[in-house]
C-alpha cells in the first residue's frame, strides 16, 4: 500500500510517498480503509520538528474509512463498519490500524468525506466552546482565523450556546463568509487595530474570551481586548511560538486567565470523545452545521496541501484522498 512517509524533519518536501506493508491490526485495533485523511497544523508541527517524533515516521492524525479486519479483541466494531478518529498518526495512508476504542462510529447520513473533515476540527470547537471556556448568551467572543477550520465551526458552536461573536478574518471574502456562519461583527485583522476595534464594538468593556489560533503575532492584541478577568484561550500557533510571559502581564491587563489546550486532555476518555464527536456528527446529519472542504488532494499532494494549509489563504478544510 501507499503511505506518506519522513526520513527527517523539513519542510513540505520532506514528504514522500512510499510503498510500505499493509499494517496487521494488533488485538486491540481495527484495520480500515481510509476513505480521505485530514490535514491539520498539527501534521505540520511534526513535518518540522516543533512537536518531535522518532523518526521515519508517517504522519497525519486524523480520519475517516471502513473497517477491514478486526484485532483478536475487538468485541464492539465489526468489518464493514464506518469510523473516523483523530489521534492516530499515520493516517496519511491507503490503510491504517487504529485503536478501536478511539474511533467513531460515523452514521449513515453523514459521508466518509465529511466525517473525516469534521472529527479533529469538530471536536475541537466544541470543546473550546463547552469546556475550556463555557460559553453563554450572556458572553463576547473573540474568534481569531473565523473562516479557518476550527474557526467556522467555533463560531456557529458560539452561535449555538447564544453568544455574542466577535470574528478575526483576513480578507472581505472571508469576511462575508463568516457573517454567513452568523457571526455578529467581523473585523479584518490585518487591516485594523483589533483592540481598538473590540474596545468600539464592546463600548470599552471588552469581550469575556478570546479564541486565538495565530500565536505570536496576535497574543499581546489579545490580551489588551479582554475585559478584567477574562480569559484567552491559545490553541494554536500558526505564526510561530509565543515568546515566555512574565505573570505579572496577566495581572497587568486585569487579573486575566491564560491556558493553552491540547485536544487530548478534552478526549482523554472513551466517553468524552464518543460524546464530542458525536454531537458534531448528529449536527452534520441534520444539516445543522455549515461544513467547508476548501481542497482535496491525493496523496502525492500531500506536501502541496501543507503549503496551502499554513499560508493563510484557505477557508475550510483540506483532505488526502488516498485513493486517488
Amino acid at each position: 500500500m501507499r503511505a506518506i512517509r519522513i526520513e527527517s524533519t523539513g519542510g513540505p518536501e520532506v514528504l514522500k510517498v512510499q510503498d510500505v506493508d499493509p499494517p496487521a491490526p494488533e488485538a486491540d485495533q481495527v484495520l480500515v480503509e481510509v476513505a480521505a485523511a485530514g490535514v491539520n497544523f498539527i501534521d505540520t508541527y511534526h513535518r518540522n520538528g516543533i512537536y518531535p517524533l522518532d523518526l521515519p515516521t508517517g504522519l497525519g492524525m486524523e480520519g475517516a474509512g471502513t473497517v477491514i479486519a478486526v484485532g483478536d479483541d475487538v468485541s464492539h466494531r465489526r468489518v464493514g463498519d464506518r469510523v473516523a478518529w483523530l489521534d492516530a498518526l499515520g493516517s496519511y495512508a491507503e490503510q491504517h490500524a487504529v485503536d478501536a476504542h478511539r474511533t467513531v462510529l460515523v452514521p449513515e447520513k453523514v459521508e466518509l468525506e465529511t466525517a473525516a473533515a469534521a472529527v479533529l476540527q469538530g471536536t475541537t470547537a466544541h470543546f473550546l466552546s463547552h469546556s475550556t471556556f463555557p460559553l453563554r448568551s450572556d458572553h463576547t467572543a473573540l474568534v481569531y482565523a473565523a473562516a479557518g477550520g476550527v474557526g467556522r465551526l467555533l463560531v456557529q458552536f458560539a452561535k449555538r450556546r447564544g453568544a455574542r461573536v466577535l470574528a478575526c478574518v483576513s480578507t472581505k471574502e472571508k469576511a462575508d463568509d463568516v457573517r454567513s456562519l452568523g457571526a455578529d461583527e467581523v473585523i479584518l485583522y490585518r487591516d485594523v487595530d483589533v483592540a481598538a476595534a473590540v474596545a468600539e464594538l464592546s463600548d470599552g468593556q471588552g469581550v469575556d474570551v478570546v479564541y486565538d489560533s495565530v500565536g505570536r503575532d496576535t497574543f499581546q492584541t489579545s490580551l489588551r481586548t479582554l475585559r478584567p478577568r477574562g480569559t484567552l484561550v491559545v490553541f494554536g500557533q500558526a505564526s510561530g511560538s509565543i515568546d515566555p510571559i512574565d505573570v505579572q502581564t496577566l495581572n497587568h491587563h486585569g487579573s486575566l486567565f491564560l491556558t493553552r489546550p491540547a485536544i487530548g486532555h478534552y478526549v482523554a476518555s472513551t466517553d468524552e470523545l464518543d460524546w464530542r464527536a458525536s454531537t458534531v456528527f448528529e449536527l452534520l446529519g441534520q444539516g445543522a452545521l455549515d461544513l467547508r472542504v476548501h481542497a482535496r488532494y491525493g496523496l502525492d499532494g500531500a506536501a502541496a496541501a501543507q503549503r496551502d494549509l499554513t499560508s493563510g489563504t484557505t477557508s475550510g478544510k483540506l483532505l488526502l484522498l488516498p485513493s486517488r
